[in-house]
């Protein structure tokens, strides 16, 4: 009777079950069309076949049984899976036009062809691939050659027209100033020399001051009053046998020293007051002007092709060391700066010469990556050119495919030297290459070249 009863209530629930999907298939009918309607029909019909399954008691014990409705369960996965997607519905270009159109009986005669609904063919969807991953070495060649290549019309025009000007700058202190020994002016800087080139954009012109060895001394910069051994005094020796006058300096002495600023003064104001600019710049086919304002002599130089500017130093050789007319600011006067800038483009390419290596290529990203940040701008010159020198000390291979080694190794030996505050000098390691920079100046520098040490792509990107 319990049997009776659960059989009972097993037909009632699957009454039920079968009214609820009679409706729901005739209700799809109307709903989904006939296409539509013979998709979740089939569907139906497997999700039915499954649940009776689950609800009709099992044979315990009869193992063919159980593979029977092991296999039609899978068949009616099957089923359900090999099921055909109903045809997206075509957009009609007419919108009076039915949906469906009514089937007519053939006419006698006639041909039945079938009708095939056109559609526009779909765009093959090409699968892009993902972009390949560049590797140091490949980014720091393409950064070169992308933004630090100088353009052949800049490489030729700026140092032809640089040189006319020098020319016509040498012209004029021999009229105006016959009295004074200069020597020779020449031409240097970046451009020149290839090792921090961005563009054409600045050159230097030296003016050698040639001093009677007899009637001048050097001063050390140890023995000086701002106790700094990168800059020198040059002391007017003998007065007693050889008094004022003997030397036509003479006129630049500040308490028995050669006075930088007082030679710099009076070579300022004969740019500014005394050199017809607009004329020369006319011959030359361009606009020349020297900057009032700064305390460098600097000239402005601006050409259709290409624009630039020309600092001009006055430069003392003596000891065996190059001294420029370049004091440090502030009250303190007379001193020279020395410079190693001759030194270390010629040590540079002699160790490039001996192993082929490619530090002039290193130095000239190095130099246009701090040049362009605000932050690393100070870094940019003479300071990276002797890390590379003390790094060459250690680090023999320099071949091309080991730069990216070498400009990492750079950076780590940059944080180590920013750490201590101190850079020395290649050439004199009395010498501390960071003794200008401020504190904050060097805690900004590092902290930025220590991300950079573990990602040196943040240097190589777009500022």
């Amino acid at each position: 009777m319990a049997e009776f009863g659960r059989q009972r209530g097993k037909r009632q629930e699957d009454g039920g079950l079968g009214s609820v999907l009679d409706l729901l298939l005739a209700n799809a009918r109307l709903v989904l069309g006939v296409t539509g309607a013979a998709v979740l029909a089939v569907a139906t019909l497997a999700v039915k076949r499954l649940i009776d399954r689950a609800t009709s008691p099992r044979d315990e014990g009869d193992p063919k049984a159980e593979q029977k409705t092991l296999e039609e369960s899978w068949q009616d996965l099957a089923l359900i899976k090999a099921t055909p997607k109903p045809p997206k519905k075509q957009r009609r270009e007419d919108l009076s036009e039915p949906l469906l159109s009514p089937a007519r009986p053939p006419v006698p005669g006639e041909t039945c062809e079938p009708r095939v609904c056109s559609a526009p063919p779909e765009t093959p969807r090409v699968e892009s691939s993902p972009p390949r991953c560049l590797t140091l070495q490949e980014k720091l060649l393409s950064h070169y050659s992308s933004r630090l290549a100088v353009p052949e019309v800049q490489v030729s025009l700026a140092p032809q027209l640089a040189r006319s000007i020098c020319t016509q700058l040498q012209n004029f202190l021999r009229n105006k100033c016959p009295e004074l020994p200069f020597g020779s002016l020449f031409l240097s800087g970046p451009l020149l020399d290839g090792l921090e080139a961005l563009t054409a954009d600045h050159i230097h012109l030296m003016l050698p001051v040639v001093l009677d060895a007899a009637l001048w001394s050097l001063i050390p910069g140890e023995d000086t009053v701002v106790r700094n051994p990168q800059y020198s005094m040059i002391k007017r020796t003998d007065l007693e046998y050889f008094p004022r006058g003997c030397s036509p300096w003479d006129r630049f002495i500040v308490g028995q020293y050669l006075s930088s600023n007082v030679l710099n003064e009076t070579l300022h104001k004969m740019l500014v007051a005394s050199i017809n600019w607009p004329a020369i710049g006319s011959l030359l086919g361009s606009v020349i002007h020297p900057v009032v304002a700064s305390q460098e002599l600097k000239l402005e130089v601006k050409h259709d092709r290409v624009e630039m500017s020309i600092t001009l130093f006055p430069v003392v050789e003596m000891e065996d060391k190059v001294l420029l007319a370049a004091p440090p600011e502030g009250l303190v006067e007379n001193l020279w700066l020395e410079s190693f800038y001759r030194a270390e483009v010629s040590k540079v390419k002699e160790m490039d010469a001996g192993d082929s290596g490619t530090r002039q290529h290193c130095l000239r990203i190095l130099n246009g990556v701090c040049k362009s940040h605000p932050a690393l701008h100070k870094l940019s010159g003479s300071p990276l050119t002797h890390v590379v020198l003390h790094l060459s000390a250690t680090s023999l291979d320099w071949a091309e495919e080991s730069l990216a080694d070498r400009f990492q190794q750079v950076l780590e030996e940059l944080v180590g030297y920013l750490e201590k505050g101190v850079l020395p000098s290649y050439f004199n390691h009395k010498i501390n290459l960071f003794c200008e920079l401020l504190e904050d100046e060097i805690d900004e520098m590092g902290f930025m070249l220590y991300r950079a040490v573990s990602e040196p792509e943040l240097l190589l990107k777009e500022k």
